[in-house]
């Protein structure tokens, strides 16, 4: 599992276009640089704001996630937690 899917339930505007969903891929070690795992594990807001935008696709600036419905913030959240269980507990996932 190298990428998930997030559909929005609030697209997110830019200008006249909206997305309404984004790819995350799974983070390498660089990606996480600066980020405390632990944090991000435990749903911290400003850790999932900060890592969305090294993993994202269309790639999704702060600023416009600073605006997203906390439902999708969340999703995203427990997306990007599930790409650091190891591959036997993601086959449960599926």
């Amino acid at each position: 599992m190298n990428t998930q899917t997030l559909k929005l339930n609030t697209p997110i505007r830019r200008g006249d276009n909206e997305v309404t969903a984004i790819t995350l891929h799974k983070p390498n070690v660089s990606a996480m640089r600066g980020i405390s795992l632990n944090s991000l594990l435990n749903m911290n807001v400003d850790a999932i704001v900060e890592t969305l935008p090294r993993i994202s696709d269309p790639k999704i600036l702060p600023a416009e996630i600073e605006k997203m419905d906390c439902a999708d913030l969340l999703q995203s959240g427990i997306l990007i937690a599930s790409f650091f269980l190891q591959t036997s507990d993601q086959e449960g996932m599926e």
